[in-house]
């Protein structure tokens, strides 16, 4: 009797997930219907017209975003720009040579030089040769909190210290107090991989998130911090001070997840996040919940950061945690009964 349990388990284990796993799929789009980093409708013309050769849409695009003062749309937009010139910049050289003084030009220009030379062996050097560039940026608009983002990126890669770390966060919070590209950039710089270490980085994401309101993406500053923990920490595992500060950082970060609605691409990128720490804490129950709210939105971050494939790592994540949920739950219940709880047995 001793020898067949084992085998006894595995078969229990199998009939639960072919009895449940249909049921779990409730909610989630199919595989085909998955997008990464799908732009938004604002963003998507913008794209298109590049792919085109016509900067003339983007241009717009962040006119628009500086005059209105959406730093946050700003800085996203921005980001998705400079990754599609650092395949097809013809469309940027275009913008350059009709107004070489345009300021969002210019920005553009700066973060696409400053993510080339951070490709360099050469880095340092290559990126201290950008900084009257990322300066150039900053003067266009003084209101403008995304060029001292960049600025804050520059100074890690150029090995600056933490005086003229400070000073940079000084002038970027004095233009947008919570602006969250700003304090991605900062936690970054006092990660342990950097200039800091996990307890300066997780110190500073938990009062930044504290200051920040509810619905700010600054409240998934900890969920930053307790990713770098889990992928930069000790092989041998975590203290118990610091699985505590990873699980209440999720916790936070499903509270500011429950605050967009199921589908919005605004907080995707930070429910992506969520997801990859609730799986490293065993949460599956939680991640599966956090899946359906992400809906067709897979990000690349974090996915990217451990792996070639990004969508690849996102569908093989969404099909594994059907399968923990549905290996836990007892035969004669149903899986969606959990989903109030969040924790599976």
């Amino acid at each position: 009797m001793v020898c067949t349990m084992p085998f006894l388990r595995a078969l229990l284990r199998t009939a639960r997930v072919i009895r449940h796993t249909p049921e779990l799929s409730a909610g989630l789009p199919a595989d085909h219907a998955v997008m990464l980093d799908a732009p938004d409708e604002r963003l998507s013309p913008a794209l298109v017209a590049a792919a085109l050769g016509d900067y003339e849409p983007a241009a717009k695009l962040l006119a628009t975003t500086r005059d209105a003062a959406e730093w946050e749309s700003r800085d996203r937009y921005l980001n998705r720009l400079v990754a599609f010139a650092r395949n097809r910049d013809g469309w940027l050289r275009d913008w350059l040579a009709v107004a070489p003084r345009d300021c969002d030009a210019i920005l553009v220009k700066a973060q696409l030089a400053v993510e080339r030379a951070w490709e360099s062996p050469a880095r340092a050097e290559q990126l201290r040769a950008v900084g009257p560039m990322i300066t150039a940026a900053a003067e266009g608009d003084p209101r403008d909190p995304v060029p001292w983002r960049l600025a804050l990126d520059h100074a890690r890669g150029t090995h600056a210290t933490h005086t003229t770390f400070e000073a940079l966060w000084g002038q970027a919070i004095q233009r947008s107090t919570h602006h969250y590209g700003c304090h991605v950039a900062a936690l970054q710089y006092l990660s342990a991989a950097w200039y800091g270490s996990h307890r300066e980085c997780f110190d500073f994401a938990e009062r930044a998130a504290e200051d920040s309101l509810p619905s700010s993406l600054v409240q998934a500053l900890p969920l930053r911090a307790a990713f770098a923990v889990l992928t930069e920490g000790p092989g041998a595992g975590f203290t118990s001070v610091q699985e505590e500060r990873i699980d209440t950082a999720a916790d936070l970060a499903i509270s500011l997840s429950g605050a967009f609605a199921p589908g919005d691409p605004w907080p995707a990128e930070v429910r992506n996040l969520l997801v990859y720490v609730l799986l490293a804490r065993g949460r599956w129950g939680e991640a599966l919940e956090q899946f359906r709210q992400i809906g067709p939105h897979a990000a690349s971050f974090p996915w990217a950061s451990v792996s070639d494939d990004p969508l690849g790592s996102f569908l093989d994540a969404r099909d594994g945690v059907r399968l923990k949920v549905a290996s836990r739950t007892p035969l004669g219940h149903r899986a969606d009964r959990g989903r109030a709880r969040g924790h599976y047995a």
